[in-house]
């Protein structure tokens, strides 16, 4: 079969201008979810064929062209052309090729409205779980990491200086725990994403006997859409999955910036591997942490998806409108930057190397252990105010006298505050003091132990989500 295919030609007696067509092609970008068309289609075949619409050897011949078109797509032989509108119109001039005028019975029952809405569902379904087992991977090589580190103190900091000593695990884990909580959110995601739009047709469902609960069924959704018209005008599956990369983006920029100041020569904390590094043309000593810096960049770019796609569903009249074509390319350039970013990320910690002995010495630096100064003197009965007051000004007196805490005599404290006793010295250890923080969530090494356990589980139930299981 020759010529053009157009999946809405009839009514008009001219084609498109050439302006309007260049506007309206978008097969450049949506051939992506040819697998997932072709998918939908032999479900709806099957539909068609228990409606009585397609005879026992019509279904076997367009199953077994759909089965072939399939084939094709996946090793290249078969490709959209310049004057194929959309993937629809691609997919059908392919199956009219190969089945003449059976080709076109695929169409009744169904519209591009409830077509593509089904495809991008199936997409994005498929592909959050690809972007869960890449995200699987990071969390394993910050657990990996944090395993090696359940021993090395840590300055704990906030507002970026030096607050309190931990375990460079719990820092590590906490990162772990933000990455958690995304996988949480897209399966969360996936249960409302899982409503087939298929037999809604243009908006109002189809006069013929075509079963939308069965194709709900084929395709793995796990009910049909109640409502016609909210089916094929509904984008929230949309902005919802891109607010969850766009979260998910921004906990890789808040890692990936913490990863920049660790390899700092300011810091010091870390060295990165040169597998994961690159280099300076000008300056032959650079050893840049692009990863981590590109991965603070393409937080922006996921931020800016879910803006968009806001703007562009926030005035539309029911139901579907052609605006909704910008959906897609937001949808498709999010899991492909996370698909990047992800793997990336994961081989720059897995391999890096940490320097225990350095973070160790700067752990008490900063006079980090003032707070269990402050909390030795409410277990003896003073007043967390009054104590608060008397370790502040022991802070001003190291600083003008350039000591740190453990560094002043008894008779300095004594000056200091009476409630200063001798005994302050016994939390003055960094070990002790992170020991001491015992409570739910803390960062004694018992409970960072705790902590770590509950971690590889749950990290082996996102690898098992993703594999579909």
């Amino acid at each position: 079969m020759t010529g053009r295919t157009s999946l809405w030609g009839g009514r008009f007696e001219g084609g498109p201008a050439e302006a309007l067509a260049r506007l309206s092609v978008s097969v450049h970008f949506d051939w992506r979810l040819a697998p997932y068309d072709l998918q939908s289609s032999k479900a709806h075949a099957r539909v068609l064929h228990r409606a009585g619409l397609l005879t026992e050897d019509e279904l076997a011949r367009m199953l077994g062209a759909l089965d072939q078109l399939a084939v094709e797509v996946a090793d290249g032989t078969f490709r959209p052309r310049v004057e194929d509108e959309d993937v629809h119109t691609a997919l059908e001039r392919g199956l009219l090729e190969r089945l003449g005028h059976l080709g076109g019975k695929l169409r009744a029952g169904r519209s591009r409205n409830d077509q593509v809405a089904t495809d991008l569902r199936l997409y994005l379904r498929d592909h959050a779980r690809l972007v869960v087992d890449r995200l699987a991977e990071l969390e394993e090589a910050l657990v990996q990491q944090a395993e090696l580190h359940v021993d090395t103190p840590a300055p704990g900091m906030t507002h970026l200086q030096h607050a309190q000593p931990v375990l460079f695990a719990h820092q590590l884990l906490a990162h772990v725990q933000a990455f958690a909580r995304d996988v949480q959110r897209l399966r969360d995601w996936d249960v409302r994403a899982g409503i087939s739009p298929l037999g809604s047709g243009a908006l109002a469902g189809s006069s013929l006997s075509v079963d939308p609960v069965a194709s709900a069924a084929e395709l793995g959704f796990t009910a049909a859409a109640a409502n016609s018209m909210d089916a094929v005008s509904d984008r929230d599956f949309v902005a919802e999955f891109l607010f969850a990369a766009a979260l998910l983006g921004v906990h890789l920029s808040r890692l990936g910036e913490e990863v920049v100041l660790w390899n700092s020569t300011e810091f010091g904390w870390v060295t990165l591997d040169d597998a994961f590094s690159t280099g300076s043309s000008i300056m032959p000593q650079k050893k840049n942490p692009d990863i981590a810096e590109l991965a603070r960049g393409k937080a922006g770019r996921l931020i800016g998806h879910v803006t968009g796609s806001l703007a562009m569903l926030k005035g539309l009249p029911l139901t579907y409108d052609r605006d909704m074509q910008e959906a897609q390319e937001p949808c498709f350039d999010a899991v492909e930057t996370l698909l990047l970013v992800l793997p990336a990320m994961a081989g720059m910690i897995a391999t890096m190397t940490v320097h225990a002995e350095v973070l160790e010495a700067s752990a008490p630096t900063g006079f980090a252990l003032a707070t269990d100064v402050a909390e030795l003197l409410v277990k003896n009965g003073v007043a967390f105010r009054d104590a608060h007051e008397a370790v502040g000004h022991l802070v001003v007196w190291c600083t003008v006298n350039g000591k740190e805490l453990h560094e002043a005599t008894d008779a300095e404290l004594a000056h200091v505050s009476e409630h200063l006793t001798p005994d302050v010295r016994s939390v003055l250890d960094v070990r002790g003091a992170i020991a001491a923080r015992d409570g739910h969530g803390g960062t004694a090494p018992v409970r960072v132990l705790e902590q770590l356990e509950a971690v590889r589980l749950e990290v082996a139930g996102h690898r098992s989500w993703a594999a579909g299981s």
